[in-house]
């Protein structure tokens, strides 16, 4: 048995148990959906010998099954992707493994200007953007390329990128190659103008390689206040210098002692003089 769960978690999951489940605006649906996308009664799953099929009444938008416009009848499996408008359901069989329900918050353009002017497209994952048929978001203008540009989601951040278009693609009237978008921008490519819808995001700033990076140097000691004062003449001949630093070193003697030294001299000398002189009178006396 399959279950429903909403992508946005607006209600709980509901069971189809009924062989019969319509699905539209009208309260007498099974499932009641208030969205100006979704028709009065827009389509219905029927079960048939434990299979589910699923109608779309002919509504103007259109219903999708894993982004694929189906028409009556179109048989339903586990993990399958309902889109009504800008409701997306998910079919489970809880008798399976489960998959990762995505409870990320959900991201749309709305044309507000232009081809297809106030309809919404739902972003999910990668989504181009051009005159080709082959884009997700096929739109006829011809100042459009053939592949103009890519919408994509990266981590539950929606970005946009230019795909080397030959009028490029302007985000809030500045003209980009790559850009983060942010709830409320405006994107102009051509003649069409796009509103994005979604959750408010913080994308951490990207650090810009190639400049200037500053870093702290050693710290060199300060300079002294005051020089030593350097004689004149020993700044000029470093071998007096030195001289002059042994001399200092040398202790002076006073001199008052060397005179003293001098005169204890003399003194010796004028009594030996004086003794010569009496042993010489002596001698002579007695001869």
């Amino acid at each position: 048995m399959l279950r429903v769960h909403f992508s946005d978690n607006r209600q709980a999951p509901i069971w189809l148990t009924d062989e019969r489940f319509s699905i539209g605006q009208d309260s007498r649906n099974d499932l009641v959906l208030d969205d100006a996308q979704i028709a009065a009664f827009h389509a219905e799953v029927r079960q048939d010998h434990g299979y589910y099929y699923l109608t779309d009444y002919g509504s103007q938008t259109g219903t999708f099954v894993n982004d694929e416009r189906i028409g009556a009848r179109y048989q339903l499996r586990a993990n399958d992707r309902v889109r009504l408008g800008a409701l997306e359901l998910v079919l489970l069989d809880p008798a399976q493994a489960r998959p990762r329900i995505e409870t990320a918050p959900r991201w749309f353009l709305q044309v507000i200007k232009g081809e297809h002017q106030g309809k919404k497209f739902h972003v999910h994952g990668s989504m181009t953007f051009g005159r080709s048929v082959k884009c997700e978001l096929s739109f006829s203008d011809p100042e459009l390329s053939r592949r103009h540009c890519e919408f994509f989601l990266k981590d539950d951040v929606l970005e946009v990128k230019d795909l080397a278009s030959a009028n490029g693609v302007l985000v809030n009237q500045q003209k980009v190659s790559t850009a983060v978008l942010q709830p409320g921008d405006q994107v102009k490519m051509g003649s069409v103008s796009l509103l994005v819808i979604g959750p408010k995001v913080t994308v951490a700033p990207v650090e810009d390689e190639d400049a200037t990076q500053f870093v702290r140097a050693i710290d060199l000691p300060k300079p002294l206040t005051s020089k030593p004062a350097v004689p004149r003449a020993a700044s000029l001949n470093p071998l007096r210098a030195v001289a002059q630093a042994k001399a200092a070193e040398t202790p002076v003697e006073p001199l008052g002692a060397k005179q003293h030294g001098l005169s204890s001299t003399a003194l010796v000398l004028l009594v030996l003089l004086l003794v010569g002189v009496a042993a010489a009178l002596a001698a002579k006396a007695l001869l």
